[in-house]
């Protein structure tokens, strides 16, 4: 075949690259981040054969130049191309049989097909052939009519001399023919799903990169980076050659027991503890809430400190209750309804804040922590204390100084939980809970910006002991929430749970755990000196703007733990602030839908304007989601959150580069002024807000 050009070669001024076509390509070409990366295959347009797409097996994928003219056209078959190539690679010793190669392709390009833009797809419903014919089937792979799929072997060319579709290969396509955009937002809830115009989730972040957002989200959720998931496209790869290798669930035991000892190795924290992944921080409550049910007989009272600001579903999950109509495994519940096998329990909660909205001082919250745990004491009662370190609005309760004070009472039952979901914390902070005999819950998806949801439970060696040492079982209904394999395997509690493995919620950790692995790689001094830079400058822009109005500010209340080392525990990282329009607080929906608005291009708005407002009208800004807050004692109103994420330090330092890494965090704190501005041009436009 002749004239056949490297992709990234292909530039001609056809009709293709005209003025309104360009922009179109653009974002359609920006989708190649989710299309797998494989050495030594090359993409090869071909100018002879416009029409033509050919798999040349190991080597190279040709399709002809015509595809271009539809972009998104030409990019689902790049990646059913890429991912049957990868199957290839993947199958060793035993490609006489490319079945596997067709139909993991071909359900892999389903999903991403499905996962297209709206508009996308609109262009592309009306195709007439095999591949989309295949792809648009709504019906069920059907390993048992494999000639159904022949027609794929058009586009290799190699011949099946055993068509037979293995047993051993069920569970491999079952849980790894998947993009890894999909992986990313599966094994959760609804709450991970995208929307089909600007797949976006109820978080406002994707499953897949998002450079071109301004991102200061983290005390929420992030869009995953295009480091963490290429990383994490990787491990989906090896994942598949050595299920095929060594069987898919000693592949998947292994990656598990990976992640596990890797996040370990990044918080120094000691083998004998152990960690159990969930599919969210309020999966995790309601671990505790299981496995406080099988360690002890006494009636049990949880002290849920800081309950305005923990997730919105713990309560409900620290009683055994369904907190969502949907679980992490699918299965369909009912909000609000007991959980079976699980006995009545007692929730104190303890909010931050007054009925008048105002912040409680430290002392304030010390007393009513002391005065819960003593009175619930006196009636023999299990208490779980749920400490805070940090909230979604960056605050700490109760002090050091009252843990101690807890000494004073003789022969109290209680085991304490440290919620330290955003992980702004420090490895000698964990280490120093664990060795306290704390549990600690922690996610990747806050501070270091994994993809939401990514949460876990350490167990320090006391409870793990215990646990071990229990022949209770925990509770049936639990089965519709976690596999056997999410739990320790020397648990026998667990037994009676469900088999299989969350392949979410492990991809969705390692790409945490990868974020994590190269913030720390940053040097600490450079690390600290970067976060006191950063913050010290959102601080400074937030109360400089006479339109908002930072939360913060009482910082005895906050910091209530104090230290002569510099940590991140031990400065703000969040900053909460209210806005103002014509000096009154913004509304709650107003408050909302300027968060939205923020996070969306806004330039056809200001349709017009100088160039310079519609660039800045049209930049995406990623905030921390509204939470309600009082702004006085009768006002109504919610504030939105500007915060550091580890990735403002990993990303900017690069090639070991001291005056490099200051450079790129100045340009991040640029990036604050340009959020500032756009609140501001929001505010000033007629009509955007009412």
């Amino acid at each position: 075949m002749t004239n056949n050009i490297p992709i990234e070669n292909q530039y001609k001024r056809t009709s293709l690259f005209e003025k309104e076509n360009v922009n179109y390509l653009v974002r359609v070409l920006k989708r190649f981040n989710t299309v797998p990366k494989i050495n030594n295959i090359n993409i090869i347009t071909s100018t002879s054969q416009p029409t033509v797409f050919k798999i040349v097996p190991n080597k190279s994928i040709i399709i002809g130049l015509s595809f271009l003219n539809q972009p998104a056209l030409a990019l689902v078959y790049l990646r059913y191309g890429i991912e049957w190539q990868l199957w290839y690679k993947a199958l060793s010793g035993e490609k006489q049989n490319t079945t596997l190669c067709d139909i993991a392709a071909l359900e892999v390009t389903k999903i991403f097909y499905n996962l297209l833009p709206k508009d996308d797809k609109e262009k592309l419903k009306h195709l007439d052939c095999s591949l989309f014919n295949l792809i648009k089937s709504t019906e069920q792979l059907n390993t048992k009519s494999l000639l159904k799929y022949k027609v794929l072997q058009e586009f290799h060319g190699l011949n099946n001399t055993n068509n037979v579709f293995e047993d051993s290969w069920k569970p491999i396509i079952e849980n790894l023919a998947k993009p890894t955009e999909y992986l990313l937002m599966a094994g959760g809830d609804l709450r991970l799903n995208i929307d089909e115009i600007d797949l976006l989730n109820k978080y406002g972040c994707r499953p897949f990169p998002r450079p071109e957002a301004f991102t200061f989200a983290s005390s929420t959720a992030t869009s995953v980076s295009n480091f963490a998931y290429d990383k994490t496209d990787k491990v989906r790869s090896i994942l598949i050659r050595n299920s095929l290798k060594i069987g898919f669930k000693n592949a998947t035991l292994e990656f598990s027991e990976l992640l596990k000892n890797n996040l370990k190795k990044i918080f120094k924290i000691n083998d004998e503890c152990e960690i159990i992944f969930s599919p969210s921080g309020t999966d995790s409550s309601l671990q505790i809430a299981a496995i406080t049910q099988i360690i002890s007989e006494k009636d049990i009272t949880h002290v849920l400190v800081a309950s305005d600001e923990t997730g919105s579903g713990v309560p409900a999950a620290l009683k055994g209750c369904h907190f969502e109509n949907t679980t992490a495994l699918n299965h369909p519940v009912k909000k609000g309804d007991k959980i079976q096998g699980f006995r009545d329990v007692e929730v104190i909660k303890i909010p931050f804040r007054d009925e008048n909205g105002d912040l409680k001082s430290s002392v304030q919250l010390d007393k009513e922590v002391f005065t819960a745990i003593s009175k619930t004491h006196e009636l023999g009662r299990h208490i779980v204390l749920h400490v805070m370190d940090q909230s979604k609005l960056g605050y700490q309760s109760p002090s050091e100084k009252m843990m101690q004070n807890l000494n004073s009472l003789n022969n109290l039952s209680m085991q304490i939980i440290v919620d330290g979901s955003q992980l702004r914390l420090d490895p000698k902070d964990i280490q120093n809970y664990l060795n306290k005999g704390y549990i600690v819950t922690i996610t990747g998806s806050k501070y270091f910006t994994g993809p939401p949801y990514s949460g876990a439970l350490i167990l320090p060696k006391s409870v793990s002991k215990l646990i071990h040492s229990v022949k209770n079982t925990l509770p049936e209904g639990l089965t519709q929430y976690y596999n056997h394999s999410d739990w320790p395997k020397s648990w026998f509690c667990s037994n009676n749970l469900s088999d299989g493995f969350n392949y979410g919620s492990y991809m969705r950790w390692n790409a945490s755990i990868v974020e994590m692995d190269r913030y720390y790689k940053t040097p600490i001094l450079y690390r600290n000196m970067g976060i006191e830079m950063f913050c010290n400058f959102v601080e400074d822009s937030i109360k400089d703007a006479t339109f908002l109005e930072p939360l913060y500010g009482d910082e005895t209340n906050t910091n209530a733990y104090n230290s002569k080392e510099f940590g991140i525990r031990s400065i703000r990282t969040i900053f909460p602030f209210f806005i103002l329009k014509n000096n009154e607080v913004l509304s709650i929906n107003n408050v909302k839908k300027l968060y939205i608005l923020l996070n969306s291009d806004l330039s056809n708005q200001f349709e017009g304007a100088s160039l310079e407002v519609i660039r800045l009208a049209a930049q995406k800004c990623h905030t921390g989601q509204a939470v309600n807050v009082k702004y006085s004692n009768e006002i109504e109103s919610a504030i939105l959150r500007i915060s550091l994420g580890a990735r403002v330090i990993s990303e900017s330092w690069v090639n070991r580069d001291i005056s490099i890494y200051f450079r790129n965090i100045e340009t991040q704190m640029n990036q604050i002024t340009v959020i500032i501005k756009k609140i501001e041009l929001i505010l000033n436009k007629p009509g955007l807000l009412d």
